[in-house]
């Protein structure tokens, strides 16, 4: 029996190359890394995001509202860019609110999540009139007590903790006890409280998880989410302003990985809509989303420092690795380690292939950036680039580790 090939990376079939070097941005790699002075860093494309963003606004119904989750990729640049494009900003914490203010969205279209806001942080939302999404009944008491001191009367959003989650989720954010939300048994009292409180109760936010490339999954926990935010309407008498339903639509990164098909989810999406408007006929339907608009749209980049060959095993030694991009050594979630999408970007083709892992200058095995993976054979100089970099890169690594510097980051 002939072994079946190997599985191939999405985004590697996708790539432009010119002169044997990868095109990103419309830029020859040597060109942009000499613009960039020094490697490592990461570079981030926003004609892609508009491009996505684009591509997302043509396929799903004019009614859904788009919102960026800034956790993703807090680059001022890119935030100040999507700020023009989306429709709203998501916030983690008081740091994330700062860039989100100054990319001049309007603060009403921004909202604060996260099961440890810390008062300050409560504060600043409140002074700020952002929707504050609550995840507990202690935190609705404290903003009320912030608000009275204040003077304000502040927007909140329930974020619930459904009893479902999103099937075959890269991260289950959802469904049995979770540090997320307010378990959904529970809302019903928590919005009497709200009204007890007299806050300005904005509407529901239910996130069931995240990277996900099923369609079907992706429809059936969209279904769940809306019956679940109706029967929870009716127990209260203040309108739905809002229903933000998350997001959780995936990106390739591993071999085997296809790109997600949005037609489906955009024609459920224009199924439920009806459901949502006879019962919630102010709410804004919201998809909160920050992998799928940035996370195709980035590349990292690092310097060959050496090469090395180990019983039969080559590794390239490069200037870069685990420290600024945890997600690709797969130490950020990863329960069996896969290879990211990685290839040798001058020259992507070269003379011939060998199988060679690359590995960072930090002293831990861990510190892998491929394995074993077939590249072109490269040498001490050349570039090595990891795709789908643009989330979940260097904000979401241990940057401090072993006191290396830190990578540059550009806009493109």
């Amino acid at each position: 029996m002939n072994a079946s090939p190997p599985l191939k990376h999405a985004a590697l079939e996708t790539i432009e190359v010119s002169d044997d070097q990868l095109v990103f941005g419309g830029r020859k790699l040597q060109e942009l890394a000499d613009s960039v002075g020094r490697t490592p860093f990461y570079a981030y494309d926003g004609q892609a995001i508009s491009k996505r963003v684009g591509d997302l606004r043509r396929q799903l119904p004019d009614a859904v509202h788009l919102h960026y989750a800034i956790k993703a990729n807090p680059m001022v640049e890119v935030v100040n860019h999507l700020a023009g494009l989306v429709d709203g900003l998501d916030v983690a914490s008081v740091g994330e609110l700062a860039v989100a203010l100054d990319s001049g969205m309007n603060p009403a279209a921004i909202s604060f999540a996260g099961p440890g806001k810390a008062e300050h942080e409560l504060s600043e939302a409140i002074t700020r009139d952002i929707v504050i999404n609550v995840e507990s009944e202690t935190e609705i008491g404290r903003i009320a007590r912030l608000a009275e001191q204040a003077g304000k009367r502040p927007q909140v959003a329930i974020r619930v903790n459904p009893d479902f989650e999103l099937k075959i989720s890269g991260m289950k954010m959802s469904g049995g006890p979770k540090q997320f939300g307010i378990d959904a048994e529970r809302v019903p009292a928590a919005l009497k409280l709200l009204e007890d409180l007299n806050l300005d109760f904005r509407g529901f936010h239910i996130f069931c998880g995240s990277q996900n490339l099923r369609p079907d999954a992706i429809c059936e926990a969209q279904k769940k989410t809306v019956e679940l935010a109706i029967e929870l309407s009716r127990s209260t008498r203040s309108p739905i302003h809002q229903l933000n339903i998350g997001g959780g639509l995936g990106i390739p990164y591993f071999p085997g990985d296809q790109h997600l098909d949005i037609a489906p989810i955009a024609d459920n999406l224009d199924g439920l809509l009806p459901n949502i408007h006879a019962v919630m006929p102010d709410a804004e339907v919201i998809m909160e989303l920050g992998r799928y608009l940035v996370g195709e749209a980035g590349i990292y980049v690092c310097g060959v420092i050496d090469r090395k060959i180990s019983r039969g095993q080559v590794f390239l030694i490069v200037d870069g690795g685990l420290h600024h991009h945890l997600a690709a050594s797969g130490n950020f979630g990863q329960v069996l380690r896969k290879n990211y999408p990685v290839l040798i970007g001058n020259p992507v083709k070269g003379g011939g292939k060998e199988i060679a892992s690359v590995v960072g200058p930090l002293c831990t095995p861990l510190d892998l950036l491929a394995d074993r993976m077939e590249l072109t054979r490269a040498d001490i100089g050349d570039l090595v680039v990891v795709l789908q970099s643009g989330a979940y890169g260097l904000t979401a690594s241990p940057t401090a580790f072993l006191s290396h510097p830190p990578p540059a980051q550009v806009f493109i």
